[in-house]
């Protein structure tokens, strides 16, 4: 297989640290240490750092570097109403489900329970958006899962974010994902609709600076 070309390995270099944190936000990236990482010149490294500023994950700053956005309130907030909008949804029009997506799930959910005993909380996220989308798919409506899909990296790096500022969460998230995954299995429509609101509104209470 030819190598990628150098923009592409850079822009895939930091946009992977961003979302699983091993570039904090706050964290000053320079366009000299990044190209030393990857072992490339310096101007595949602008335009990997132009493409990552206008998907709003850096900020550039000329002759300084690249200031890594940290994961605000307010975009937490956003990203919640709008996953409340289109899972709530997705759930009721994935009920029936069929039995593929009931064994898909249950793979998930162990997958999910096993990143977590080996403490990988970057797969745990990974995993974790992986379950949703796997039922927002299944509701049939091609444009709701392409809107969903330009969430994925706001959701994998606040995922993340939120496992770390919340440890037990980890736990939580995954017995929540059992009890949907029980109402799905049992057809039962609303008791569904219901587990994906409770599942997410935590989040909403978490930023508001409460616990659940």
């Amino acid at each position: 297989m030819p190598a990628a070309p150098a923009a592409e390995r850079v822009y895939t270099h930091i946009k992977q640290a961003v979302l699983d944190r091993r570039y904090e936000g706050g964290t000053l990236l320079t366009e000299g240490e990044l190209a030393e990482a990857v072992g490339v010149s310096r101007t595949p490294v602008r335009e990997a750092l132009l493409k990552l500023e206008m998907e709003g994950l850096l900020k550039l700053y000329p002759k300084k570097g690249a200031l890594v956005l940290a994961v605000s309130a307010q975009e937490i907030s956003d990203v919640i109403e709008t996953r409340l909008l289109v899972e709530e949804f997705a759930v009721r029009k994935a009920v029936p489900a069929p039995p593929a997506l009931i064994e898909r799930l249950e793979e998930l959910v162990e997958r999910q329970r096993q990143h977590a005993e080996a403490g990988d909380l970057a797969a745990v996220s990974a995993t974790d958006r992986a379950f949703h989308a796997e039922i927002v798919r299944n509701a049939g409506n091609e444009i709701l899962s392409r809107l969903y899909d330009q969430l994925r990296d706001r959701q994998l790096r606040m995922g993340v974010a939120l496992m770390h500022a919340q440890p037990d969460r980890v736990t939580k998230n995954i017995t929540e994902h059992a009890d949907m995954l029980d109402a799905i299995r049992t057809g039962d429509t609303e008791a569904a609709a219901a587990c994906v609101h409770r599942h997410l509104s935590w989040v909403k209470v978490l930023v508001r600076g409460e616990e659940r």
